[in-house]
Order: structure tokens, then sequence, then C-alpha cells
């Protein structure tokens, strides 16, 4: 008998990227963690929107929701900027976060993939 975690069957819906539709803006990589004991279950989700001042912004608002149910539990592993050209099919990330260091594009690049598979997504540790 297979059973599935709360917590995994939690994060098995969440969508491993969402951001905004068009622009440049600031993202984050977020590591969502199991709380629940002897699980050690763990999902990276890539968040980024143009409403934010600081790339803390996106991550208190997203970790917050994330963490209401006292399951999960997150940790910002980085950030960076994302230029998001739709009519052109693109996007690009590159950058780092003052606050949180350098997100590992690589990982963010392969989230963006699985939600926009018609994007050319590249990444590249220039600017800021």
């Amino acid at each position: 008998m297979c059973t599935q975690t709360r917590a995994a069957a939690l994060m098995a819906n969440i969508p491993p990227a969402d951001i905004d539709p068009t622009g440049v803006f600031k993202y984050v990589l977020i590591r969502v963690h199991s709380k629940e004991e002897g699980d050690d279950a763990e999902v990276d989700i890539v968040r980024g929107y143009s409403w934010a001042e600081y790339h803390a912004d996106i991550y208190d608002k997203v970790s917050e929701e994330l963490e209401k149910g006292g399951v999960l539990d997150c940790e910002c592993v980085g950030g960076g900027r994302i230029k998001h050209e739709p009519a052109a099919k693109k996007i690009h990330i590159y950058g780092y976060s003052m606050g949180f260091g350098r997100a590992n594009h690589s990982v963010s690049m392969e989230k963006l993939k699985v939600r926009y598979p018609q994007y050319e997504v590249t990444w590249d540790n220039e600017g800021y």
C-alpha cells in the first residue's frame, strides 16, 4: 500500500513557477519542505512579480501562504531578476538578490521551462 504524506500531497499541487505575464521583475527561488516527522520531501519553486520592491516581499507573501496549514516550511535559496517577453516567447533569468544572494538560475530555468514549454528560457550571472 502506497501512502503519501499530507505535505507531499500539498507539494504535488504547488505550481513549479508563477511569474508576471510580461516585463522585468525580481524573482526568488524557494525550497518548500515537509515539516512532518520522517518526511524529507522538498520541492523548489520560482516566484517573480513586478509589484515587489524587494525580493523579501515575494518570499514573505508566498511563504506565509504555503506555511498556513503548519505542514510545510519554506526557505529562500536565492533570487535574481527575470525578463519576460511573451510576444517573443523568451524568458531571461539573471542577477542576484542583495538579501538572499544569487539563486541557482539553472534550477530556476528548468522550473520555468516546465511552465513555459514553448519559450526560449536562458540565464546568466550578469547584472543586478
